[in-house]
């Protein structure tokens, strides 16, 4: 695991961003085997889909209108358009597609075939979803529903240090794990909320009643002082508390 601490200009060659050398960085164990990778639009551009396309790694998510080598022809500032509308930029296995519903929606793709321009709207008129669009959300649903879910019953507390905050984002998300897991191997039926209430039961059970430890009152120090011989200096500390 590699914590991503933002940009890091040494370890990012000149002629590329320092999102797309992240993006380069963390798919570096994945080349060659085909997979299909979504992200959101702090990442995409046409830069990092031709480059990882040649390492066999195929993209698809939301992307700025403003990004280096995007069309200008989908760039909402230039292009009004109605709901339902698509309009539709290919440059060889790459797509961008604008599309319009509540607000506009820019993605690139190289996954999926090209879709038809046009109005695409139902009888009630609402915007249909291009296959797209329906692809992305699905497969971008499960990363929000997981963040979501692991931030339900967080434990982690306000602190300032980014280390404490990763130890328990990474301990939330190793109880959401083991949540996923006792649910699809056939366990008791329980909800998220109760789960962690049982893992807590059981981790107390299992560390056992709670040890107490004297409290220390006072502390004798001897000291031996130089130039007499057994000679001896008593220094008591009164009321001293464990640390």
């Amino acid at each position: 695991m590699k914590v991503y601490l933002g940009k890091d200009r040494q370890g990012t060659a000149q002629h590329v961003t320092a999102t797309h050398a992240t993006v380069t960085e963390l798919t570096r164990k994945i080349e060659g085997h085909g997979y299909k990778l979504y992200m959101d639009n702090f990442f995409p551009s046409p830069e990092l889909f031709d480059d990882l396309v040649k390492k066999q790694i195929y993209c698809c998510g939301t992307v700025r209108p403003n990004r280096k080598g995007m069309p200008q022809g989908l760039r909402p500032k230039t292009t009004k358009l109605k709901t339902g509308d698509i309009r539709v930029r290919t440059r060889a296995d790459l797509t961008a597609i604008l599309w319009q519903d509540k607000r506009d929606v820019c993605m690139l793709t190289n996954i999926h075939s090209t879709p038809a321009e046009g109005n695409f709207c139902n009888e009630g008129g609402k915007a249909i979803k291009p296959q797209i669009v329906m692809d992305y959300n699905h497969h971008m649903g499960h990363v929000d529903k997981g963040d979501r879910m692991a931030n339900s019953y967080s434990i982690s507390c306000c602190t300032f240090k980014w280390t404490k905050k990763l130890f328990f984002h990474l301990l939330d998300l190793a109880i959401l794990n083991s949540y996923i897991l006792h649910s699809s191997r056939g366990g008791k039926k329980m909800s998220h909320r109760d789960f962690r209430y049982t893992l807590l039961r059981n981790m107390l059970a299992r560390a056992g009643p709670e040890r107490r430890i004297p409290r220390q009152d006072h502390l004798t120090l001897n000291l031996t002082l130089p130039g007499l011989k057994y000679a001896e200096a008593n220094i008591v500390l009164s009321h001293l508390r464990r640390s």
